[in-house]
């Protein structure tokens, strides 16, 4: 059996099965092994692990400790009921505006390639050319924020640093509009999320990205990132303490298991707890050479499990809100056994989205696509069962509802 507990449980002879956190703070380069002496165990607990889940059919067990399918369900349960009434202001349909919101998206990437190639070289950051494509950005989340926020499901493996400064710019825009933050603040906040890993020019290529496990010393090196930007932003003419609170804080953690500057609970700013999430997210999201990326549910579930630590709590839930746990591009299995892809979210309830529908579980064929809006008089037999796994047909979901 599968089941979690607390790290400091943890003794010589366990089989971890799931070391459940962050890829790079695992301390060993396998997710899964047995744990054989005290020198292991120090090593968990010196990365700051808090819960562990351990495979009891493959080492030894222990008294307690909850089952993985368990602990499963009573998260889905709380995230399903965070999810519902949530209200999306539209001023847009999310057809027309997608057009729009691509565009600042490429432009986005682009400016996000100038800068660190710029960093990369010892020259300044232009901070007004990055200022203009936020701001298309925060237009865009303004007037529909389901269609900028799709294509934070956009993700290249070779681009990772590019992609992931555009995608945590435009999940903390929408973060910070959905806690109703002024616009000055919204756009402050998007400047230095777009530029929150520019000190990663610091750092070698060889390091950046390497597959294997990092040395204590690349790892160092590595987490020097984040000085590095607050250095790189300090040293810019019109950025804000907004942006460089963003940057130097989203590696912070509300326990005080972070860094650089071990900050904990309200020492770090609002501006850095969104950011930390935010970061986490579609980093865990993403596929990288060392990690294949986790569905956007499984890593909400992640997000919120986590969040009992490193994540101030009450922000995961309203980030849960702001994203929801089927965004657009997710393709899910309905309990009448159809299949489709998220092509808008819900209005009303995130839980209740219009899904373009492609095939029939049950009779096992595909189907002429069809729109079914399940907060429509069409969609009450066809609640969502749960996210399905895209391998296995033959269609991208991302292109299939029009993202890329």
């Amino acid at each position: 059996m599968i089941k979690k507990i607390q790290a400091s449980q943890l003794r010589s002879g366990m089989f971890v099965h799931d070391f459940n956190c962050e890829w790079l703070e695992n301390p060993f380069f396998a997710s899964q092994l047995l744990i054989k002496d005290e020198t292991m165990i120090a090593k968990v607990l010196k990365a700051g692990i808090r819960e562990i889940y351990i495979d009891t059919a493959k080492g030894i067990d222990m008294a307690g400790g909850e089952s993985a399918s368990q602990v499963r369900r009573e998260i889905d349960k709380v995230i399903s009921k965070i999810s519902e009434d949530v209200h999306q202001d539209v001023s847009v349909p999310m057809a027309e505006e997608l057009f729009a919101a691509k565009k600042a998206h490429t432009a986005a990437k682009k400016i996000v390639t100038e800068v660190m190639h710029d960093v990369r070289m010892g020259k300044q950051v232009e901070i007004e050319a990055v200022n203009g494509v936020v701001e298309q950005m925060v237009d865009s989340i303004f007037r529909n924020k389901g269609a900028l926020s799709s294509l934070s499901r956009i993700k290249s493996k070779d681009e990772y640093t590019f992609f992931h400064s555009v995608n945590v710019c435009v999940l903390m825009v929408a973060f910070t509009k959905g806690l109703g933050m002024p616009r000055s603040v919204i756009n402050r906040a998007g400047v230095g999320a777009l530029l929150h890993d520019v000190g990663k020019m610091a750092v070698p290529d060889g390091i950046l990205n390497k597959e294997g496990r990092l040395t204590d010393e690349e790892f160092a090196r590595m987490k020097d990132h984040v000085t590095q930007s607050r250095i790189i932003l300090g040293k810019t003419p019109g950025i804000t303490e907004e942006a460089i609170a963003v940057a130097g804080q989203h590696h912070e953690r509300y326990d005080g298991s972070g860094y650089p500057d071990k900050l904990k609970g309200e020492e770090i700013s609002e501006l850095g707890r969104m950011a930390a999430i935010v970061d986490v997210y579609d980093a865990i999201t993403s596929d990288r050479c060392y990690h294949k990326g986790f569905s956007t549910s499984e890593a909400l579930r992640k997000i919120f499990e986590w969040g009992k630590y490193h994540f101030d709590p009450k922000m995961v839930e309203l980030f849960i809100k702001v994203v929801g746990i089927y965004p657009v591009g997710t393709m899910v299995r309905l309990e009448s056994g159809l299949v489709g892809v998220v092509k808008e979210p819900g209005m009303e309830n995130l839980l209740m989205p219009v899904v373009k529908v492609f095939y029939d579980k049950k009779k096992e064929r595909y189907l002429t696509p069809y729109d079914l809006d399940l907060a429509g008089p069409d969609g009450a037999p066809h609640r969502i069962f749960g996210p399905e796994n895209a391998q296995g047909y033959k269609i991208n979901s991302l292109e299939f509802v029009g993202l890329i």
